[in-house]
């Protein structure tokens, strides 16, 4: 149910636009009550990030599972393959609804809030992966690392929905992060 409303709102707000999309236009085209709405989802901007909901604990294996040597930053840059590949494994319709999402500022908020959700996921392995303990709020190094590579796939994502013609979003991605260190 929670992807089939998903799907609804998504449609709409691509069809009318965010603001002009409301809870009873998505009830009506995925023909629920307001109250099965809410059982869902706390809000419309819920129901539109709903499908990415896990794409935090997915980012997490992808980084554990990257070789145990291998530096914070390339490690970071690879687990972000699993996120990449989602993005352009889908069509035209996802880098739509990416735009949309960039260049609308309660859903970029929205985003940016799942983002520091990320920290907390993700900072216990670039902890230990700098050889810090990933339990001193006094260590900044960690958060650094991730605030940085979040950074960077948010600047990829703007690039990629501006641009009239599509690149691939992993060249953007290593474009972004390169600036920031090396990824090798």
């Amino acid at each position: 149910m929670r992807a089939e409303v998903a799907a609804a709102v998504q449609d709409l707000v691509l069809e009318r636009g965010y603001q002009e999309t409301t809870v009873d236009d998505i009830c009506a085209a995925a023909e629920i009550s307001r109250s099965t709405f809410f059982r869902y989802f706390a809000s419309k901007e819920e129901a539109l990030f709903g499908m990415a909901a896990d794409a935090g604990e997915r980012l997490r294996e992808a980084l554990g599972a990257r070789p145990p040597g291998e530096a914070p930053w390339v490690a970071m840059r690879r687990a972000l393959d699993t996120l990449i590949e989602e993005y352009e494994g889908h069509d035209e319709r996802t880098r739509r609804l990416t735009g949309l999402i960039v260049s609308t500022p309660s859903l970029a908020a929205r985003h940016r809030e799942k983002n520091a959700r990320w920290h907390e996921l993700l900072r216990p392995e670039i902890a230990r992966r700098l050889g810090a303990d990933p339990a001193d709020p006094a260590d900044p190094r960690a958060h650094a690392v991730i605030a940085a590579a979040l950074g960077c796939v948010e600047a990829a994502l703007t690039a990629w929905t501006a641009r009239s013609r599509p690149q691939a979003l992993a060249e953007i991605l290593d474009s972004a992060m390169g600036a920031v260190g090396p990824l090798e």
